[in-house]
């Protein structure tokens, strides 16, 4: 079995890219290869910013021989009337390369067996490894020299090695060899001898190719050198994402800044070193210290020029962060409330200052009907979208809701008013937190739902390809809102009154209810089944509680009685309409008729849905004899209609659990 190693060397890939390319390359070489029968152990795919590398291992030395059957054409006209081959006849068999003796007639047509020969994989190689590589998709992709193919960037060098012999190639204008290049500051000349060498080769030239293995060096040398100053290094999955696909040789360097930096508010300090510059903030007994790490591609040991680098660069954002600070604190949060009427919201829809006043108005209902106090709720939505009108939010916008807490304590607010400005931005994307307390939740889901409704109104709803002003994140954002916290909010109710305090009405409540039970079903379809999340959704509307929806549905997924779902659905098919008529005892003419009756009005709609749904299988004994002993279309239309009654009472109390005809 052999090893096959392409690399692909370019100038610094976006390292966005990267993963995506990752991805496509291995699905890539997998599906050539599977399709070209070509039988293989694994494939590993290793990238830097520089370079995007794949190596088959256990690859087969070709293709395998194929046995065909080919057709040729109709006896009658393969053969004429002495049995000898016509022109037609003979032309099959040149075509097929055959002889005579391989011909045979099959249902009347002329017919062979062939073998295809297999081909070998230098030529299946070198057929299909440029396809797939011009086949990679990603943004802003570019053209240079006079070429016409497109790449993300362009293309220096390429290495395309079979075992010990290369495997010439060409894409775009650069051709095949044997030598890759190291570090932008180690040998320029690598060569390549064998797949199995090109880990360690790439190593010794100062390149981690093993993203895994490099992210973890990064992880390591960050540890190591916040050990040796007590503290603790803190970054996102994504910054640490980032810095990976950024650096080829990571080296983990400690850098410092002025502690006077650190009257700014935190998340303006961690937002300049983490989205801005790529550094890590370290902390100390659980406080940011004037001290961060950076991570630089770099080979040597004089790290002097990097630091001061670094501290030159973060200084000068500090030092307009500070700034920023002073001038917005020069007056208390309330009063930028004002400014936001000249911020519009959506076009057509107000002023941000508008939507502050919605916000208001549907915070301080949803706050009754929980029986909240409404003073600090309607403090908090007057006050979660003044930070918009400051410098520091307008600098670093990914701040709105962080700064306004920290500008409404610098303003001596009502500490969970603080706290509600914060959270009501939660959740930040799709596994960030949720808000914890009371005024962000509930601010939250009326900023979210007013948000959700301009858009519907304003006929924007999501597609495929769109997400206007982010809607299926805040619908995501109020159900987990939601299901976190246990409220019972009737989501229904305030969607229908967003509607309504809209500058621009459009009856599409519908469309948003529908839309938001969408957006449950998919969110819970990671935990639930989906036809029972449909189920319990079709029965009664999920949006009028989120939670009774999942104590419902956690329930119906442990159903194991399909006797009863059997007696569910026949009587749903029978009633093609729901029955508007009384039960009348009376009209009973057999003893299951009463049986039955007894039996539903025993179920009793106040008990706990575990409970509840025994009582339903308790009595499917009673079912299944009603429709063993008693006809349901009986010919006197007054003991039909009484019977198809009595089955609507059933169904009414089957439906307070699910649909159960979609499970």
């Amino acid at each position: 079995m052999s090893k096959y190693l392409l690399e692909i060397g370019t100038e610094e890939l976006p390292y966005r890219f990267i993963p995506s390319a990752i991805k496509q390359l291995k699905s890539g070489f997998e599906n050539f290869l599977n399709l070209s029968k070509i039988n293989f152990e694994k494939i590993d795919v290793y990238a830097t910013p520089r370079r995007l590398a794949v190596i088959v291992s256990g690859l087969a030395a070709s293709s395998p021989d194929e046995e065909k059957i080919v057709k040729g054409p109709i006896r009658k006209v393969a053969y004429d009337e002495n049995g000898n081959l016509t022109k037609a006849g003979i032309g099959f068999l040149n075509k097929n390369n055959l002889k005579q003796d391989d011909l045979y007639i099959e249902n009347d047509y002329l017919q062979a067996k062939i073998v295809i020969k297999g081909r070998p994989i230098v030529e299946i190689l070198q057929e299909n490894v440029p396809q797939v590589v011009l086949k990679l998709q990603g943004p802003h992709f570019m053209r240079w020299g006079y070429n016409e193919e497109k790449f993300s960037r362009p293309i220096r060098w390429i290495v395309s090695v079979l075992d010990r012999n290369e495997v010439k190639i060409k894409i775009i204008d650069k051709e095949s060899s044997i030598y890759s290049c190291g570090h932008r500051f180690a040998q320029q000349k690598v060569l390549i001898g064998h797949p199995d060498d090109y880990v360690e080769t790439m190593r010794n030239a100062c390149v981690i190719v093993d993203q895994n293995e490099r992210k973890q060096l990064i992880i390591d040398k960050t540890k190591a050198e916040a050990d040796k100053l007590g503290a603790v290094a803190r970054y996102s999955d994504d910054l640490l994402d980032e810095v990976t696909f950024i650096t080829e040789y990571p080296v983990a360097v400690v850098c410092e800044f002025d502690p006077k930096y650190l009257q700014v508010p935190e998340e303006v300090i961690v937002t300049v070193m983490a989205v801005h510059q790529r550094y890590f903030a370290l902390y100390k007994d659980g406080k940011l210290t004037n001290k961060f790490i950076t991570v630089t591609n770099y080979i040597g040991d004089d790290f002097n020029n990097i630091k001061a680098g670094n501290i030159r660069v973060i200084k000068a954002r500090l030092d307009d962060a500070v700034f920023f600070f002073s001038e917005d604190t020069k007056k208390p949060l309330v009063d930028y409330v004002e400014d936001l009427k000249g911020v519009t919201f959506q076009k057509g829809m107000g002023s941000v200052y508008d939507k502050s006043q919605r916000i208001m108005e549907l915070s301080r209902g949803i706050a009754s009907d929980l029986g909240i106090p409404v003073a600090t709720i309607k403090r908090t939505a007057l006050l979660c979208k003044a930070d918009l009108t400051t410098q520091l939010v307008f600098e670093f916008t990914e701040l709105q809701g962080f700064i306004g807490a920290d500008y409404a304590k610098v303003s001596n607010e009502d500490s969970r008013v603080v706290e509600g400005i914060k959270e009501h931005y939660f959740p930040l994307n799709a596994e960030s937190e949720t808000a914890k307390s009371i005024e962000g939740q509930i601010v939250g889901i009326a900023d979210k739902l007013d948000t959700i409704c301009a858009v519907f109104v304003d006929g924007k709803k999501p597609t495929g390809s769109s997400d206007p002003l982010g809607v299926r994140r805040a619908a995501l954002g109020v159900i987990r809102t939601v299901l976190d916290s246990g409220l019972k909010i009737d989501i229904s109710k305030y969607i229908d009154k967003a509607l309504d305090l809209l500058p621009v009405y459009k009856d599409c409540s519908d469309d948003v209810k529908d839309f938001f039970v969408q957006r449950l079903i998919i969110f819970l379809s990671e935990t639930y089944k989906k036809n029972v999340l449909e189920a319990c959704a079709g029965s009664k509307n999920p949006l009028a509680d989120l939670n009774d929806f999942v104590d419902r549905v956690k329930i119906v997924m442990n159903l194991d009685c399909p006797q009863m779902i059997e007696s569910a659905n026949r009587v749903i098919r029978i009633l093609k309409q729901d029955s508007c008529v009384s039960v009348d005892k009376s009209l009973f003419k057999e003893q299951a008729e009463f049986l039955l009756y007894e039996a539903v009005l025993s179920v009793n709609e106040n008990f706990k849905y575990g409970a509840y749904l025994d009582a339903l299988k308790s009595i499917n004994p009673a079912v299944e004899r009603f429709f063993s002993d008693v006809l349901v279309m009986d010919n006197d239309v007054s003991v039909k209609n009484n019977r198809l009654a009595l089955l609507n009472l059933l169904k009414q109390k089957y439906e307070v659990l699910a649909d159960f005809s979609r499970l």
